[in-house]
């Protein structure tokens, strides 16, 4: 059980005996009333959506499910391909079960596939990932890192914003929990 307030965008929870999917968390402190934590859920049996109030004193069962370590292969029409780095059995996901994740995952990156009963519901990204800057406008000359940013479009179709001395070919580093710029990859 982990208390309301520590629920992130990814957690498998169980909420009401069913196995949900935490998908958006917004904490609401309105005024001199008590902290609320809104989430939206995603039911991992039957694909239905639902968006839940918790108290921020409420505790929360967080799911147990398997992890095995997974290599990301490819992207069709079919959905997102995996191959467990143990077995080399691959497996199939589909965009709605991976949500925002999508954006960061380029071939052969490897990350940890959560499994209930067998069957995939889901991957666990790194705290951080590194891609590539695909578009971007040219900086500002006299701009400094502090004074202002711009849109900057990866390799995975993420647009972030920036700092201006960012161009374009360049690798950076991006926090996958919020989608945004940390530094520039070494």
């Amino acid at each position: 059980m982990i208390p309301a307030t520590q629920l992130r965008t990814g957690m498998a929870i169980v909420h009401e005996g069913n196995l949900c999917r935490v998908m958006k968390v917004q904490h609401i402190t309105p005024g001199n009333w008590r902290g609320m934590v809104q989430v939206k859920l995603r039911n991992l049996k039957t694909g239905n959506s639902l968006e839940y109030r918790f108290r921020s004193e409420d505790r929360v069962e967080r799911a147990s499910l398997e992890q095995h370590e997974v290599e990301f292969l490819y992207k069709d029409a079919n959905g997102y391909h995996f191959m467990n780095s143990e077995t080399y059995e691959q497996f199939s996901l589909q965009n709605d079960l991976l949500g925002d994740n999508v954006y960061y995952l380029t071939p052969n990156i490897k990350i940890q596939m959560e499994f209930n009963d067998g069957n995939p519901v889901g991957i666990e990204m790194p705290i951080t990932v590194d891609l590539k800057v695909v578009a971007t406008d040219p900086g500002l000359k006299g701009a400094t890192a502090t004074n202002s940013g711009k849109p900057a479009t990866l390799e995975t179709g993420l647009v972030v914003q920036v700092p201006q001395f960012i161009s374009e070919g360049e690798v950076i580093r991006v926090d996958t929990a919020d989608g945004k710029y940390l530094e520039r990859a070494k």
